[in-house]
């Protein structure tokens, strides 16, 4: 089973949308966006950069967890991945979202 985009919205209009592995864990949540066409268009993006190596920054917080960016080629933030506890449960969430970022499965909520 391949992993699928949920969509939301909020009660003050914005959508955002996380990427699920197969096991249903999140591994990557989108921004805020003003309108659905926005966060489609955010997904659409996450399907074409998650599989460029150049398109993650790796970040460490100031607790010592690590944690990840996805960007698109203008370098804007797509999503943001959750906190790890190490570099190596870091790098198994990059390789996660890199094979489930492809999908174009998308269960909306909204």
């Amino acid at each position: 089973m391949a992993g699928w985009y949920e969509m939301k919205k909020n009660d003050k209009g914005q959508y955002s949308f996380v990427l699920k592995a197969a096991n249903g864990e999140v591994v990557l949540r989108s921004e805020l966006y003003e309108s659905r066409a926005a966060a489609d268009n955010g997904i659409a993006s996450v399907q074409k950069n998650s599989p460029v190596d150049s398109a993650y920054t790796h970040s460490d917080a100031s607790d010592g967890r690590f944690y990840f960016n996805l960007k698109a080629a203008n370098h804007q933030i797509i999503g943001t991945s959750q906190m790890y506890k190490t570099a190596a449960a870091r790098r198994a969430g990059m390789e996660s979202v890199r094979t489930n970022g492809p999908t174009t499965a998308v269960k909306n909520e909204a």
